[in-house]
Parts: C-alpha cells; structure tokens; sequence
C-alpha cells in the first residue's frame, strides 16, 4: 500500500511541477507581485499536500523589511515558508540554480544565489540581500550553511547577517521541525550526508503523517552587535525554541 501511495504522491509532484513551470511562463508576466506571492503561496501548499506534508504555523511573519533567520532540515524547508511567508525571497546555495525544472522556479521565486565553496561570493550575496532589504523584502537565511538532522541546530555562520546589521533592518529568527507519528523528529525529512534529491523526495512520498512546524519567533532589531556576536545570540534564541518544542515541558 505504501508503494501504491508513493507512487501517486510522484505522480501528483510531477504535476506540480509541470504546473510550476506553466505558471512561470504564461502566469508570471500577466502579474503583479503580490500577485505572484499569492500564486506561489497556494503552489506551496499544493506541493506539501501532494508530498503528504502537512504545515502547522506558529506566530506571524514580519509584514516589512526583513532578514529571516533559519535552521536548515531539507529542501523542504523552502516550500514550507513560501506556504507560510509568501512574499520571502531566499539565499540557497548555487547548485540549485542548475538543478533540472526546479531551477527554474527557485530563479522565478526571487532566489538569492551562493557558492558557498568561494569566500568572497559571501560578499557579493551581502551585498544583494541589502539591497533587497532595501526595496522591502523578506529575505530568508540558513546560516547553518548545510541542512542538520533536525534534532539540534548547527552553528551559524556570520556573513550573511551582515546585510541587516548595514541597513538596519529587523531580524527574524524562525524553527522548522519536521515530524512524523511517534516520533519527535522525522527520518523521513532529512536530507543530510549523501542522500539524493530523488532519494529523499521518496523516502518523504513514502512516509505517512509529516508534519512540518514553523515558528516564526518576535522579530527584533539587528542592533549594534557585530555580526559574529549577532550569529551567537540568533542561534540561542532558535537552539533554545528548537530544544523546548523537542521537550514541552
């Protein structure tokens, strides 16, 4: 039964897929951006429920300017904010821009390219984030600068939040945790060590029960820390709502 279902779930991504990129070419040009951000918000959760994802979110997202700061799962965590913060553009790394149709639609999606084996693209990307969050935007970062298994949020790296620190806007930490019936973290959802695109989009096709919960914590402003001590403080405060969702009470 679950081959059957994962074989409907693939089915049902190609679909979303086709969709994505029908919409990018005829759908895209006829609109305006909140427009579009309304498009992609319900392709989102289209995409999650073919997959069997379910979102569960927690606070709001900041309406203005602003850096969002985030623990890093799986590729899923992508469409899991587009479903819950529409209007975010996000900083992923280069080799997704190459990646067969889904390249595409990250590009369509505003996406922020790095090559993170090169140091001094950092400053480059920085420099565009600003200017993003200079025009208003909400730009999302994974500071982890790798995805983690979920149970516990890796150490940030610094760079990126320089671009909030120089124009002086507000940051956001947020938490995704994924999980699955019976257990805390989902297996299901990594996306670590060499597993493939394909392998992990159906190792999560034949799951059952993945629920993707999204934190949006108080936003705050970057303030006159240096962007190292910044990094420290945002990795608290998400390794701190991170550890207390892993164990209420």
């Amino acid at each position: 039964m679950r081959t059957v279902v994962a074989f409907w779930r693939i089915l049902c991504v190609l679909g979303m897929v086709a969709q994505g990129l029908w919409l990018i070419a005829f759908a895209m040009p006829r609109t305006d951006a909140a427009g579009w951000h309304a498009i992609m918000q319900r392709w989102a959760v289209q995409m999650l429920r073919c997959l069997g994802v379910e979102v569960r979110v927690t606070g709001e997202p900041h309406p203005g300017a602003v850096l969002m700061v985030a623990n890093h799962v799986s590729w899923l965590d992508i469409p899991a904010l587009h479903a819950s913060s529409p209007r975010t553009r996000f900083v992923s790394k280069s080799a997704i821009a190459h990646w067969p149709l889904l390249g595409r639609l990250a590009r369509a999606g505003g996406t922020l390219f790095i090559e993170r084996e090169r140091k001094r693209d950092a400053l480059r990307v920085v420099h565009e984030v600003a200017a993003a969050l200079k025009n208003h935007d909400a730009v999302a970062v994974f500071p982890e600068g790798t995805t983690g298994p979920g149970h516990q949020v890796l150490p940030f790296h610094a760079n990126l939040l320089q671009a909030a620190i120089t124009t002086g806007t507000v940051i956001q930490p947020i938490v995704l945790r994924y999980s699955e019936p019976g257990m805390p973290v989902s297996v299901a959802a990594q996306y670590i060590d060499d597993t493939t695109l394909v392998e992990s989009v159906m190792k999560v096709c034949r799951a059952r029960g993945v629920v993707v919960d999204v934190r949006f914590l108080a936003p705050e402003p970057a303030g006159e820390l240096d962007r190292r001590a910044l990094a420290e403080h945002l990795h608290g405060r998400v390794a701190a709502e991170l550890r207390a969702v892993l164990q209420p009470g």
